[in-house]
């Protein structure tokens, strides 16, 4: 693809967004001007890796699959504090880490809500009350496996990753709203995990 292919490019999740979500949203929330409403600010995809204090290739597998998933390199996470029962010493290798924004995070997150989620198994919906109280949300994923990226045969151990998507809303209930709008399968009711 050409450079100049790539900078007309815009997801189909961002022009939704623009067009038909952003409009709605101001007159559902009652906001004055289109620039009150709720918008994603970012998407961090994080993986722990804890037993990579033992064993290094399982760092770089975990960072090579978070790569693949994100489409962006991810980083090596360190150990912040030296914890004597997890066996950890500061500066410690023991996860990854990836922050997309713009066009990568739509990308993104129209890959987790329209493949991604529904090949979970058993899925009836995501918790309704993952909201941190400053409109983020949070969800995590047991299986890596669901990104259609990820060949099933060349991975050795199936790793879970946490979701946290970061919005500019100022309250629960708008980010909900919002992410609804963008088409998040939240349940209508709370599970019992």
């Amino acid at each position: 693809m050409s450079a100049a292919a790539t900078d007309t490019y815009t997801p189909r999740l961002k022009v939704r967004y623009e067009s038909e979500i952003r409009p709605q949203l101001k007159d559902e929330l009652g906001l004055d001007s289109v620039m009150q409403v709720p918008r994603l600010q970012k998407i961090t995809l994080n993986m722990g890796v804890g037993e990579a204090k033992t064993d290094a290739k399982l760092l770089d597998s975990a960072i090579e699959e978070l790569t693949t998933i994100a489409g962006q390199r991810a980083q090596v996470r360190r150990a912040r504090k030296s914890i004597a029962q997890f066996k950890v010493r500061e500066g410690m290798p023991v996860g990854a880490k990836v922050t997309l924004r713009g066009a990568r995070m739509y990308e993104f997150l129209d890959r987790l809500i329209s493949i991604a989620l529904p090949r979970i198994r058993d899925f009836r919906g995501l918790n309704p009350n993952s909201f941190d109280g400053r409109g983020n949300y949070s969800l995590g994923i047991r299986e890596q496996i669901i990104f259609p990226e990820i060949d099933y045969d060349s991975i050795n151990q199936i790793r879970g990753l946490d979701v946290a998507i970061t919005t500019s809303a100022e309250t629960d209930d708008q980010a909900r709203a919002l992410l609804l709008g963008l088409g998040l399968p939240l349940a209508t009711e709370a599970r019992r995990d």
